[in-house]
């Protein structure tokens, strides 16, 4: 069983598939500052200084001046502002991961080697116009001579 485990433990697809769950987290971080430090508060001053982490509906029916009173007082909250922040940043995320994919693959298809032009295998015959080999000397479908190469 340790040896089954090894084997697939070691296997490419894991070691890539660790390494971008470290790449990931890291990458976590950075979009969570982008968002919390630079775009929220700038979403705060175009909505009037809007804490979206500080909204909330107290469901026992209290008003509360926070959501850390609210809390304190262990009263049941619908955080509601921090699903805001947590849709827009899930927005970010996926929009700043779209840029750095359409720029990879740019940079890839820079660099890619183009494709050879595919060599024809079939040729059309000129009396029937049904299809045969390229090699073909004589039409399967209507037994012409093949004597030019199309």
């Amino acid at each position: 069983m340790l040896k089954e485990f090894r084997e697939f433990a070691l296997k490419g697809s894991m070691v890539d598939l660790a390494v971008g769950m470290i790449i990931g987290s890291a990458f976590t971080g950075i979009v969570n500052s982008l968002v919390n430090d630079l775009v929220m508060p700038l979403l705060g001053l175009l909505t009037g200084n809007i804490d979206f982490s500080n909204l909330f509906i107290a469901l026992d029916g209290n008003h509360y001046d926070s959501l850390a009173a609210a809390e304190a007082a262990e009263a049941a909250v619908f955080k509601y502002g921090s699903f805001i922040s947590n849709v827009i940043n899930f927005i970010i995320v996926a929009f700043v991961i779209f840029l750095v994919v359409r720029q990879i693959n740019k940079i890839r298809n820079k660099f890619a080697k183009p494709e050879p032009e595919a060599v024809p295998t079939t040729k059309i015959c000129p009396y029937c116009r049904s299809e045969i080999d390229i090699n073909a000397t004589r039409c399967p479908h209507c037994t012409s001579e093949q004597t030019d190469s199309l």
